[in-house]
Order: C-alpha cells, then sequence, then structure tokens
C-alpha cells in the first residue's frame, strides 16, 4: 500500500516538469517569431512553425513582440515579406475589424506596404 502513494507523487511531479518545459518552449517560440519577424526572414518564420507544428492562426493572439501582435510588429519594422506571410496565414475575419490599420495610420505607418495587403485580404 505504501509504494501507490509513492508512484502517484512520482507521477505528479513529471507532469508539473513537463508543463513548465512547455512553458518554456512557448516562450521561446514567441522570441524567435519575433525576432524572425523583425529581420523580416520569412523563410525562417516558415521553419520555425513547421518545426513546432503550429500554425500563425493559433498563435496570433497569444504571441507579444514588443507590446505589440505579430502583424503590427511587422508594421513597426518595416518588414513586409514577413508582414504578407502573416496576413495571408490570417483568417479574413481576423483582419476585418480594421484595428491593426487603424493602429498604423494613428502611429505613422500609414504608408505601409502591408496596409495594402491587409486590406486587400480583408476585403475594406
Amino acid at each position: 500500500m505504501k509504494v501507490i502513494p509513492l508512484v502517484i507523487g512520482v507521477s505528479l511531479g513529471v507532469s508539473a516538469l513537463t508543463v513548465s518545459f512547455a512553458s518554456k518552449a512557448n516562450d521561446q517560440l514567441a522570441v524567435s517569431l519575433c525576432e524572425y519577424i523583425a529581420a523580416d526572414d520569412k523563410r525562417r518564420i516558415r521553419s520555425t512553425l513547421k518545426s513546432s507544428r503550429v500554425k500563425i492562426r493559433n498563435v496570433y493572439d497569444s504571441v507579444q513582440c514588443n507590446g505589440n501582435n505579430m502583424l503590427r510588429h511587422a508594421i513597426a519594422s518595416n518588414a513586409v515579406d514577413a508582414g504578407e506571410f502573416i496576413v495571408k496565414s490570417l483568417p479574413k475575419s481576423a483582419l476585418a475589424d480594421g484595428a491593426d490599420i487603424a493602429w498604423a495610420e494613428s502611429n505613422g505607418h500609414g504608408g505601409s506596404a502591408l496596409i495594402a495587403a491587409i486590406k486587400k485580404r480583408a476585403g475594406l
């Protein structure tokens, strides 16, 4: 009878350890994505997403780069190729509200080539 509680305790410890590693992996994924967006390196963004088995649409709302979402980070970094990849990867409904366009115009990025890509994808 004494063996069973010990086994349960060990399995719970392993479970908690796995969660903390997953959190660190998610943080590293977010940092990598932000760095590759700033460098306008679409190839490395695709590679990182593929190796992590993640789609942009699944992490878009949770990844923040310097306080901005990934698309706004691309606009601020003038990362046209990376930004167009993000725009194409997102559902139209995520862009339809025009919040990213309004943000870009109010922060001096209204002339960005990504604004046209957003409008085209969203149908605005």
